[in-house]
């Protein structure tokens, strides 16, 4: 029997993809405006994603509907009242983008022609945005986790060259971060043999940055213990309050030591490219790598974090192998040689069509209304009396708390408050702890939030408040 043509063909694939189209214009249109409230999921709901596997196919159409009514009682962080974490908020041409790159489905762990100039070219792009380096180098993962996971293998291997083959035979190391940095730090500490308890989380200052005489003083007894540094890990934007390590200071404390030092950006760098906050970034350039998830404050859909390195020697000398199904030619290096992973799709053409189509001046411009929205919110709560302002906010996330009347507990006030919150659903905003009080984070990183949605904070919780207060305690839980 001769084949003839693909074996799974879409049937009327023009109609499908027009009909998707509509759904996702639909989508766009939906995200437009705050929705009154967060459809949960019905019985229905529960029934369709329960059923068994499906042994025949199904009108396409209509599985694209029952995917999109999915997706729509789904929390979505593109609505512009979505505060909650710090995620993406699918920026269009970014998803058009996918869905293009999908569709060639490009595989850039090994050679895949021009893909691999347009992958250069955006980390070329969003070093300079950055101020990192304009001739940046790296590579494109999954997210912050992988990016930091990569740049810190590549640091092991610089404080300890041949570990990647010969392992820790016996040797102790350490990482050195703000007590506030993000949990990938630890993570990677864990994976890479570095042990978690070796991660020193360095005391802050009163601006919420690590300490950099303290980092400075952990190095040396360290190392006077027979400990070995690998990388001094900066958050330029902690995912609590957005504090940026004085990143100068810890460049200095590392060329002193001969550390390699890390700037972990995912959530807060591109903040470096604009002129409210760029100042807070200087020393950038003097570190030896740097992350920033697109897929956060650049607003592309997820994933799309970048590795920034100013060359790709140290990388190769952690990744670099050959295989008898991954020959080499002569001496060709190949993406998977400087990189973790080896499926790779091309994940930064949505952040070049985002550079291309909007330009940089103009995201520039959505990362300062971001700021200044972030500065909207403390002024607002700081002229209330309902509320506290825990910490002045440095870039666009602002933690504080509902004074509830006196004798109430106001942690537990304020973590039930949070709940009601979730189940109000006009805004979502996360519980968080500072200090060792529960407050209420929100985080502007979206290019649909405005002026008004940002007001609709502190009205929305005070009402949500005053109904908890009303609410007989049993129901309050």
């Amino acid at each position: 029997m001769t084949n003839h043509g693909p074996a799974l063909p879409l049937a009327d694939r023009e109609g499908v993809l027009e009909h998707a189209a509509e759904l996702i214009l639909s989508s766009w249109q939906s995200f437009d405006r705050a929705r009154p409230n967060q459809p949960l999921p019905s019985e229905r709901h529960v029934e369709l994603l329960s059923g068994p596997l499906p042994l025949a196919g199904s009108d396409p159409a209509a599985a694209l509907d029952a995917a999109a009514d999915v997706l729509d009682v789904s929390l979505a962080q593109s609505r512009p009242r979505y505060f909650a974490y710090i995620g993406s908020s699918g920026l269009e041409i970014g998803v058009l983008g996918d869905a293009l790159m999908a569709s060639h489905d490009v595989n850039v762990a090994v050679s895949a022609g021009a893909a691999d100039l347009l992958e250069a070219q955006t980390i070329r792009w969003i070093g300079e945005f950055v101020g990192f380096d304009d001739d940046a180098v790296g590579a494109l993962a999954a997210g912050g986790t992988i990016s930091n996971l990569t740049a810190l293998t590549a640091a092991r291997e610089w404080a300890l060259p041949g570990f990647r083959q010969e392992g820790a035979a016996g040797r102790r190391m350490a990482l050195y971060c703000s007590s506030e940095a993000h949990y990938s730090v630890r993570r990677a500490a864990e994976v890479l043999g570095i042990g978690g308890r070796q991660v020193r989380g360095i005391a802050l200052d009163a601006q919420r940055r690590m300490d950099p005489q303290a980092c400075a003083a952990a190095i040396d007894a360290d190392r006077a213990a027979g400990i070995t540094p690998v990388a001094v890990v900066a958050t330029a934007g902690t995912t609590l309050t957005g504090a940026v390590d004085d990143l100068d200071a810890l460049a200095d404390v590392c060329e002193e030591r001969s550390v390699w030092l890390h700037v972990d950006g995912a959530y807060g760098l591109p903040a470096a490219a604009t002129r409210q906050a760029g100042p807070l970034f200087a020393g950038l350039h003097r570190a030896q790598s740097a992350t920033v998830d697109a897929h956060k404050w650049m607003y592309v859909p997820k994933a799309c974090s970048v590795l920034l390195m100013h060359g790709f020697d140290t990388l190769e000398r952690a990744f670099s192998h050959e295989e008898s199904y991954m020959p080499h030619s002569g001496a060709q290096v190949l993406a998977v040689d400087r990189t973790l992973e080896y499926s790779r799709p091309l994940r930064g053409l949505k952040l070049w069509l985002a550079f291309t189509v909007h330009g940089a001046d103009a995201i520039r411009a959505a990362i300062e209304r971001n700021l200044e929205e972030a500065q909207l919110l403390a002024s607002l709560l700081r002229a209330d009396p309902r509320f506290e302002l825990l910490a002045d906010p440095q870039l666009s996330a602002v933690c504080f708390r509902h004074l509830p009347a006196d004798g109430v507990d106001p942690d537990a006030h304020n973590a039930a408050l949070a709940q009601a919150l979730a189940t109000d659903g006009r805004i979502l905003l996360a519980s968080a702890h500072i200090d060792g009080a529960t407050c209420l984070r929100a985080c502007m990183v979206n290019h649909r939030t405005t002026d008004e949605d940002v007001r609709a904070i502190p009205e929305v919780v005070g009402e949500v408040a005053e109904t908890l207060a009303a609410a007989p305690v049993d129901a309050r839980s």
